[in-house]
């Protein structure tokens, strides 16, 4: 039940966290260090298991992205087989699955991809390993020995990291996908073994000019996933 007149602070973070979205097309503008500090200095007041505080980042621009990129591209192409610290969903059914397709239905549609049409899908969906032209990087990684613990406590950190981004006007998608080539972004970051490399975060500005950016996902109502007892 919402409040008639709800803090400032809490109007505020509302709005932060409605007008955050996916983005999928950046200016190669540059994210200056200061406003990178900025962001961490929220995500950093994450809680976590213990004050653990398990996330570590690794952050890439400039020659290292773009060596990096082209690498994960080629990879994801079919040159190198698949390597992954943290093994992907192996299937979605029921209503995951139709929220999954929801998604990708609406930005194939925002690009221009015609339902069914597999070759246009698989070279919009190939965008990933390219972080969609963005010029910043951040690679979110936990300890393999912290296990599930870690990763709960990295996914709350990543998300103060996304709605710390989009307060600042800086743009942000979080990729599962590119993590299922941790070997490849090894070469170009060092990331310990005893690391696990959860998910790649793109940001930047966005291009607002680019069709993949006018889309949005819609939520589930709160009643499928909300249960009270009293």
């Amino acid at each position: 039940m919402m409040l008639d007149s709800p803090q400032p602070t809490y109007a505020s973070l509302l709005q932060v966290a409605k007008t955050r979205h996916s983005c999928r097309a950046f200016l190669p503008r540059p994210v200056a260090r200061a406003e990178i500090d900025r962001m961490l200095a929220v995500a950093e007041m994450t809680p976590s298991d213990c004050n653990s505080q398990p996330w570590e980042v690794f952050f890439a621009s400039g020659p290292t992205l773009e060596r990096l990129r082209a690498d994960l591209f080629a990879a994801a192409g079919g040159q190198e087989t698949p390597t992954t610290d943290v093994p992907p969903i192996a299937k979605y059914t029921g209503l995951y699955q139709d929220r999954r397709r929801a998604c990708g239905w609406a930005l194939y549609e925002a690009v221009g991809v015609t339902k069914g049409d597999r070759v246009a899908s698989g070279k919009q969906a190939m965008e990933n390993f390219r972080f969609f032209g963005a010029p910043n990087v951040a690679i979110v990684t936990s300890p393999k020995s912290l296990g599930e613990r870690g990763l709960f406590d990295t996914g709350i950190y990543l998300g103060h990291f996304l709605l710390a981004a989009q307060s600042l006007g800086i743009a942000a998608v979080p990729q599962g996908a590119i993590s299922h080539y941790a070997a490849v972004i090894r070469r170009h970051l060092p990331i310990p073994e005893e690391l696990q490399i959860i998910c790649g975060v793109a940001f930047g500005y966005s291009d607002t000019s680019h069709p993949a950016n006018d889309f949005r996902t819609t939520r589930a109502p709160r009643d499928e996933y909300v249960h009270f007892a009293e």
